[in-house]
């Protein structure tokens, strides 16, 4: 086999241009399949990141009425739904892939909250327990945190994140200041922001208007969930956020709590579900495989072209070799020795341009990436895939020269001029 191969690159290398100009066809179809690839994942991972976020990985369960989220400033409290206790807490963590889990409560839509004069418009106020901030990654920016005795004393103590202190205070100093949360003092302490702040990639006006209206509220207060009753009158069912191990965890896990947490509600058109965003990046990848499978097949027509001028060029090279064939049976040298030789010369030719077209597809694929401004990511199995699917059309292509050469006559193969 090694002096096959020998023999192969040896016979290839005296025959340069030809060799490049049969192996061209296999370059540009293994180049156009890595660069399609490579293309098409690194979308896709913008999708997942642009939908999910970077390194967070949150999963958040709330409570929906039928098909939309409950609301009970406007509802009131829900019946059949039980307050989430520590030791369901406890039992949520228990579920595989779930790192850290928070209960909380919140108004997306809160209204009457005031610093002086200036109100808070388009905010929310969150009820949070202790594991809030660390499950969903902010830190204090200025002042300090939600301490024990906070819960345990029921004061009315307030944290800013970054949005709601520019909206109520507009930059001047917060800490010890005093804001009405539904005509009840609170006291800011701290002020805080996330510490892996995600943008998405934003690659045209419609990405951008999107990515403005989802981040265009006036920002987060946060109050310890203890003391929640004070402003709002009332206890009230939790919903709960939880950190997945990994990002392609997130589906399982918020799924498991979901149930974990239905099956100790009693109501029938109320139920908590989780915020599957890998579910929703997943579907949008979807749309585009049927369009980058045809993308694939297309690219891979060159290969059959290039499958062809191998033959071609095997024939080709079977004619002029047609006397060292034949004295090379002639010496003793059998059928199989001669397939071989040349379905290895065949593999190698193949081989060797599928390992330049998996180079220049790299290369395609970073230009590419540049021009578009879109990502790319270099798909390992497809480079693996596309090196051994050149070898095999090598042999594929290479059997019908090879066969002929296995089979030629000693005696005419020598008389051949």
């Amino acid at each position: 086999m090694l002096e096959n191969i020998r023999l192969s690159i040896q016979g290839i290398w005296s025959h340069k241009m030809r060799s490049f100009l049969t192996m061209l066809g296999i370059i540009i179809g293994i180049a156009a399949i890595i660069s399609i690839v490579s293309t098409i994942k690194g979308t896709n991972e913008q999708i997942k990141q642009n939908l999910v976020g970077a390194g967070n990985n949150t999963v958040e369960i709330k409570l929906y009425q039928n098909d939309w989220e409950y609301e009970a400033a406007y509802n009131g409290l829900p019946q059949g739904v039980p307050i989430i206790t520590d030791e369901i807490r406890e039992s949520i963590l228990e579920i595989d892939g779930v790192e850290k889990a928070s209960l909380y409560l919140n108004r997306n839509y809160a209204e009457g909250i005031y610093y002086h004069n200036t109100s808070l418009n388009g905010g929310k106020i969150y009820g949070i327990d202790e594991q809030y901030f660390s499950t969903c990654g902010y830190q204090i920016q200025k002042g300090r945190g939600f301490v024990d005795k906070d819960y345990k004393s029921f004061r009315k103590v307030a944290i800013l994140d970054s949005a709601a202190y520019n909206s109520l205070f507009g930059g001047n100093e917060p800490i010890d200041q005093t804001i009405e949360i539904q005509g009840e003092p609170f006291t800011v302490i701290g002020v805080c922001e996330k510490s892996n702040t995600f943008k998405p990639v934003i690659n045209s006006m419609e990405d951008y208007y999107n990515y403005m209206a989802a981040g265009s509220d006036g920002g987060i207060i946060f109050i310890p969930d203890a003391s929640w009753s004070i402003p709002y009158s009332y206890d009230e069912p939790q919903n709960l956020i939880i950190r997945a191990a990994s990002t392609d965890e997130m589906s399982s896990a918020g799924r498991k709590c979901a149930d974990l947490l239905n099956s100790y509600v009693t109501s029938s058109d109320i139920k908590y579900k989780a915020s599957d965003l890998l579910e929703q990046a997943k579907s949008l990848q979807e749309l585009s495989a049927a369009t980058n499978q045809q993308l694939i097949w297309i690219a891979s027509i060159s290969l059959l072209v290039g499958g062809i001028g191998v033959m071609n060029i095997m024939l080709v090279s079977v004619t002029e070799r047609t006397r060292e064939i034949g004295l090379k049976k002639a010496i003793g040298a059998r059928k199989r020795r001669i397939l071989a030789q040349f379905l290895t010369e065949a593999a190698v030719l193949t081989s060797l341009g599928g390992i330049i077209g998996v180079a220049a597809g790299i290369v395609m694929a970073q230009v590419i990436s540049r021009i578009s401004q879109t990502p790319s990511a270099i798909s390992v199995p497809a480079i693996i895939f596309s090196v051994l699917f050149s070898m095999a059309i090598g042999i594929l292509f290479g059997l019908l020269p090879s066969i002929k050469a296995a089979n030629l006559n000693p005696i005419d193969a020598l008389r051949h001029e």
